[in-house]
C-alpha cells in the first residue's frame, strides 16, 4: 500500500521533532558500546553453546572473531530500535498518570524489537558463525552464506529471535521507564546503580543466573540503557544551547 503524501509528511515532521535525532544517534551510540564492550563474553557463551564443543570452536582464542560484523550492525540495529520506540511513544498520546502507560511502553518495545531484529539478526548470523570459525574472515562469512543459502540464509532465526526478544522487552521498558525518576539505574549512573545491586544483593546479584549468559544480559542493561539516556541527554542539552 502506498502511503499517502499527508501520510509521509506527518511522519517527516514527528522524525524532525525534538528529540528523535538525539534519540537515534543515541540508541547507535549505546548499541556499539554495549556489543564491543561485552563482546569477549558473547563470544566465550555462542562457543560454550557451539555443538562442536568449546574448545573446538576457538575455547580462549580469537574471542574478537566477528566484531566487524557487530561493530557495523551495532549503529544501525540500536538506532532503528530506539527510534521505532520513541516514534510509537510519541504518536500513542497518553497522559503520564494512565493507567495505560505501561501498555505503550510495552507496544512500542515490541515495535522496537520487530524493526531492529531486521538488522540484529542478519548481523548476529555472521557474527556467531565467524566465532565458532575464527579462521574464516567476517566478509567470507557473509559471501558464503548469500552464495550458498541466499537472503533466506541471514535471516535464519529471525521469528524466534524476535519472540525471544519481545518478552524481555515487555518487562525491561515499563520498569525502566517508571525508575527514570531518580534513579541511578535508569538515568545512565552504572557505578552507583552497580554499587546499589552489590550492597542489597551482593555478587549474587551482580550475575544472578548462569555465566556468562546472565553477566552479559545484567552488565549489558546497564551499559546499553546508560549509555542511552547519557548520550541523549547530552544531544538534547547541545541542542537547546544552540542559537
Amino acid at each position: 500500500m502506498r502511503a499517502s503524501s499527508d501520510s509521509l509528511g506527518g511522519v517527516c515532521g514527528a522524525m524532525d521533532r525534538p528529540g528523535f535525532t538525539a534519540s537515534l544517534v543515541a540508541g547507535g551510540v549505546a548499541g556499539v558500546a554495549v556489543d564491543l564492550i561485552l563482546f569477549p563474553l558473547d563470544t566465550i557463551k555462542t562457543r560454550l553453546q557451539s555443538p562442536q564443543g568449546f574448545n573446538k570452536a576457538g575455547g580462549f582464542r580469537g574471542i574478537y572473531a566477528g566484531v566487524p560484523s557487530a561493530a557495523i550492525g551495532s549503529f544501525p540495529n540500536a538506532a532503528a530500535f530506539f527510534i521505532t520506540y520513541e516514534y510509537v511513544k510519541w504518536l500513542w498520546h497518553t497522559d503520564s498518570s494512565s493507567y495505560l502507560m505501561p501498555v505503550k511502553h510495552m507496544l512500542a518495545a515490541s515495535a522496537g524489537e520487530v524493526v531492529a531484529c531486521l538488522i540484529r539478526v542478519p548481523s548476529e548470523v555472521v557474527k556467531q558463525r565467524a566465532q565458532v570459525s575464527a579462521s574464516s574472515r567476517t566478509f567470507q562469512i557473509f559471501s558464503n552464506i548469500l552464495y550458498t543459502e541466499g537472503i533466506q540464509g541471514l535471516y535464519r532465526g529471525y521469528k524466534s529471535t524476535v519472540l525471544r526478544e519481545i518478552p524481555f522487552s515487555l518487562v525491561q521498558f515499563p520498569l525502566w521507564e517508571s525508575l527514570k525518576a531518580g534513579s541511578s539505574t535508569a538515568s545512565g549512573n552504572v557505578l552507583s546503580a552497580l554499587h546499589g545491586v552489590w550492597r542489597t544483593q551482593g555478587l549474587s546479584g551482580l550475575f544472578a543466573g548462569v555465566f556468562p549468559r546472565m553477566a552479559a544480559i545484567s552488565l549489558g542493561g546497564f551499559i546499553f540503557l546508560g549509555a542511552y539516556e547519557q548520550t541523549r541527554s547530552l544531544l538534547l542539552e547541545l541542542g537547546r544551547e544552540r542559537p
